[in-house]
């Protein structure tokens, strides 16, 4: 079937099957190699990107119900910042988890800049602090959880994060 996506800014049709993952899609069919194949399953985050600015596991939606949303993946991030703070803070080691966890750090502060908490923000929904609340260590870990780094660079991608989000 047709499947028109827009990625990165650039308007994109496939040929796909209806059971094609958006990963697959991605890596298999535009090239874009960034987003990587982890687990498969959504447990690990390597293969995170924001659709319309949220973060989602590409290997656990289909390509076809993404038509018409804006996709951006590792390839499509323009502002370096993030990406310059996880080399200071050596957030990554071999690199393989790091698309995904910038490109979830970028969702995951957009999140927090909207005021939505997590499980260990103080300050609950409806309680006008929530947008100035701190990000803290233990909120940028809670609010991390989803990507596994197989390296152990946990504290370094959380120093980036913090350092960018402040």
């Amino acid at each position: 079937m047709e499947v028109r996506l827009r990625v990165n800014g650039a308007d994109r049709t496939l040929q796909l099957a209806p059971q094609v993952s958006l990963l697959d899609a991605l890596r298999e069919h535009l090239g874009l190699m960034g987003t990587k194949k982890g687990c498969d399953q959504g447990a690990c985050g390597a293969c995170t990107v924001l659709a319309d600015g949220e973060r989602i596991n590409a290997c656990l939606t289909l390509a076809v119900q993404y038509t018409g949303r804006e996709i951006t993946t590792i390839e499509g991030v323009t502002d370096g910042e993030l990406q310059r703070a996880f080399v200071r803070h050596d957030g990554f080691q071999c690199g393989y988890c790091t698309s995904g966890q910038i490109c979830s750090a970028i969702g995951m502060l957009a999140e927090h800049a909207a005021g939505m908490p997590s499980a260990v923000t103080e300050h609950r929904h409806g309680d006008a602090e929530l947008t100035d609340a701190e990000l803290t260590q233990a909120e940028i870990r809670e609010r991390m959880s989803g990507n596994l780094c197989r390296c152990g660079a946990y504290n370094g991608i959380v120093d980036a994060i913090q350092e960018v989000a402040r």
